[in-house]
């Protein structure tokens, strides 16, 4: 009696990854990014996300100290992944003051009401981005042109992205006619990999979008589960509807390289927290993903639903898990 036993609940396997290890492993992922939107943006673009950053770390820190009571979590990482995915779905002129509501929004709704960090059901960054999207549409549907930093932060010059130009253009010309006007200033494909080009600051240089996803594939942060799911599903819808009317939709690649498709895929679905725990789970997730992100782009208001289809399958990650679970171990396997 004098030796006990002590059980102890799951996971029990032994891994040297930590929670700050993994979190500083995604912002590292996202350096390329920040640099390419900070070559094209200039200091707008260091501004917004330096705001975006500080503020979700400082109301973190404030939520937990003073409100819940426990031992701040700051030095994990975590608010500064949220900060940086929040100011990466934001415009570069956006005023301080409303990228502050974001983070307010993010952290404190997104967040802390749900318990912290491995609570909430919903990423954290897309709740803020959401809310300021149905609280201020113009101010967050106005994208800067690049300047570099040379652009003026109010006075910067405006255009429509992309996406925008599709979902006005629909079933008027195709895509090529659309690129070949130069009234549209519709980017072509070179542009949109490099990222000379309107929107918001995770929507440009899909090249660094890439390099962060290779990277956090190299590193074993992430699996492939999600972002492949997710990219192939949109290829495969688009690509019928391409097929069946080129006239009218854009081709695969285009969709692949446009809005805050890269972005969504490879950094913001496949959060820990708010995706699948099991590999058909992520699958099923992603493909999810890419179905509602193309319903809503092409037959929807939005130019954009890949924020709106991240959240909508994160509401159903509960329930994916509980069909989803893999074997028991030491499970009987019925021959026959």
């Amino acid at each position: 009696m004098n030796k006990l036993l002590t059980v102890s609940p799951s996971p029990h396997e032994y891994s040297r990854e930590s929670t700050r290890k993994l979190m500083y492993g995604v912002v590292i992922a996202l350096a390329p990014a920040l640099l390419a939107t900070i070559w094209f943006f200039g200091w707008a673009a260091l501004i917004v996300t330096s705001v975006s950053v500080v503020s979700c770390i400082i109301f973190e820190y404030l939520i937990q100290k003073f409100i819940l009571r426990i031992k701040p979590t700051i030095t994990d990482g975590s608010a500064i992944v949220t900060g940086l995915l929040l100011a990466f779905c934001l415009p570069s002129n956006l005023p301080p003051g409303l990228v502050i509501l974001g983070a307010l929004v993010a952290i404190g709704i997104g967040k802390m009401t749900f318990g912290g960090l491995g609570n909430n059901p919903f990423n954290p960054a897309l709740v803020g981005r959401v809310f300021l999207f149905l609280s201020f549409p113009a101010q967050m549907t106005t994208w800067p042109l690049p300047g570099g930093f040379n652009a003026s932060f109010t006075d910067a010059l405006t255009g429509a992205t992309p996406l925008s130009i599709l979902n006005e253009n629909y079933d008027k010309a195709g895509i090529d006619v659309l690129m070949s006007d130069p009234e549209l200033s519709m980017p072509g494909y070179q542009e949109l990999f490099w990222g000379n080009m309107g929107g918001s600051l995770g929507e440009i240089a899909a090249f660094a979008l890439i390099i962060g996803l290779g990277y956090m594939l190299i590193r074993k942060i992430i699996t492939w589960h999600i972002p492949v799911s997710i990219l192939l599903t949109v290829t495969v819808f688009t690509g019928i509807l391409w097929l069946a009317r080129p006239e009218a939709n854009a081709d695969p690649l285009y969709h692949l390289m446009t809005g805050g498709l890269l972005l969504g895929a490879i950094f913001m679905a496949t959060d820990y927290v708010t995706s699948p725990m099991s590999k058909k789970g992520m699958i099923i997730y992603g493909t999810g993903i890419g179905v509602i992100t193309v319903l809503i782009r092409r037959f929807g208001a939005y130019p954009e639903g890949v924020q709106f289809a991240i959240l909508i399958m994160n509401a159903f990650t509960p329930l994916i898990n509980i069909y989803m679970k893999p074997k028991r171990f030491g499970e009987e396997v019925k021959n026959g």
